[in-house]
């Protein structure tokens, strides 16, 4: 996850803390803030629970492959509870609640309860369709601290995303009720063809209906993912998309508008806004620097400050990881599971230095971006120490010259990047 709005802008909000690793006094006072963790590396994870497979919606994009029917085998009531009674035991700093829509499970008022009294920061990754004005009053009096409301696009064009029609409706409904009992809110959205070519009308309607938090989505090849993964946008054309996300976001800033502007899942958006930074202010460039590195990227993300645990039980080093499982939480506590180095992946992901092959091995940027999504590599190359598919740096840019890319070709480290993700843009 990338701060556009901190990086730069210079902005604060609750989660810069426990992402690049300071705080300045006033936002210490805030209650939401998240405390400054001594070194990326030892920050525990931000655990994703995927508490339900159903869903109410079809996305075409959607990770767990959810359908509007129920599965068997989901954690139970009582496993549940004993769940997030292990992740307080081992000191997560926050529990995501998702699915599937996680509004669909019956008792999930009863869990989220729990988890609220066990300590945790609760926060809910949700399609909004569900939240009427009753449903958000009591997202608020349980104590959630944040809900994720998804949107890829404005009206039919997300409707169409989302497998349903009046889904667009339905969530700005759900936002808006959010809005009306305070609580915190914001919009996430996974960049595709559907949506690129309307990106300055999204966020000309983030500022017309006052959302205040944005995430921009890289789109993952898992679950149905990977049957859209035509639909993912070129190297070419995510460098544009990035320019409109920091060219508004900057806009936003200079009139005053809070916004906390962020982009999720492609750790290549920190050097490549470093660039971008370093034409225009090389002293604030410096400083963003520091804390590009502090953070590390995808070296301290996935499998180190970012875990997944499935319906079933089963642990994952992200939601996008269900393919590969390091163990259940019916037959080990999630702590014994996520310390646990045995498995040849999750020794990949908490030592990822260690094992990154090709052009990852060169790039002068390595610090900043730690070799990105690993899951991605392992999607495309069945390889989860190959680069990043979706790295759009240029050898150049990354300090690799064509000496340095005859060595790599050498040693067969040379991976191929898909066709559809060096095609022109066709926009």
């Amino acid at each position: 996850m990338i701060g556009i709005s901190h990086l730069y802008c210079a902005t604060e909000s609750e989660g810069d803390a426990i992402r690049y690793g300071k705080q300045s006094h006033g936002m210490k006072s805030r209650p939401n803030a998240h405390v400054v963790p001594k070194a990326a590396s030892e920050r525990k994870p931000v655990t994703a629970w995927n508490v339900t497979r159903t869903c109410n919606l079809k996305c075409v994009h959607c990770y767990s492959d959810s359908e509007e029917k129920a599965y068997e085998g989901e954690l139970s009531t009582e496993e549940g509870k004993q769940l997030i009674d292990d992740l307080a035991e081992f000191q997560i700093p926050a529990l995501l609640l998702s699915g599937g829509e996680p509004l669909v499970r019956k008792d999930i008022w009863e869990l989220a309860t729990h988890a609220r009294q066990k300590g945790l920061r609760l926060t809910l990754s949700t399609n909004g369709v569900l939240i009427d004005d009753k449903t958000a009053v009591r997202l608020k009096d349980i104590g959630f601290s944040y809900i994720g409301i998804s949107l890829d696009g404005i009206g039919e064009v997300n409707d169409k995303f989302r497998g349903k029609d009046g889904a667009f409706e339905k969530a700005m409904r759900g936002f808006k009720n959010c809005v009306a009992v305070d609580q915190k809110v914001g919009l996430r959205l996974t960049l595709t063809r559907h949506n690129f070519e309307n990106l300055h009308g999204i966020f000309d309607f983030i500022e017309e209906t006052g959302i205040q938090r944005a995430c921009f989505y890289h789109l993952v090849y898992a679950g149905r993912g990977e049957a859209i993964s035509s639909e993912d946008l070129t190297h070419e054309e995510t460098r544009a998309a990035m320019d409109i996300i920091l060219e508004r976001t900057e806009d936003y800033h200079k009139r005053g508008l809070e916004k906390d502007i962020l982009t999720v899942d492609n750790h290549v958006d920190g050097p490549y806004l470093y660039l971008k930074l370093l034409e225009k202010n090389p002293e604030m460039a410096a400083e963003v620097k520091k804390q590009l590195e502090w953070n590390g990227g995808g070296r301290y993300s996935s499998g180190v400050s970012f875990a997944d645990v499935d319906f079933l039980g089963n642990v994952h080093g992200d939601q996008f990881w269900m393919h590969h499982s390091f163990g259940n939480v019916r037959e080990r506590k999630f702590g014994d599971i996520w310390q646990d180095t045995s498995d040849p992946v999750m020794n990949v992901l908490k030592n990822r230095l260690d094992h990154l092959k090709g052009k990852c091995t060169k790039c002068k940027y390595l610090s900043m971006c730690g070799g990105a999504l690993r899951v991605r590599a392992d999607l495309v190359y069945n390889d989860p120490t190959a680069p990043d598919p979706a790295c759009y740096l240029s050898d150049e840019e990354c300090g690799i010259t064509p000496a340095v890319r005859a060595e790599l070709k050498a040693k067969g480290e040379d991976f191929p990047v898909p066709e559809r993700l060096l095609a022109k843009s066709q926009v």
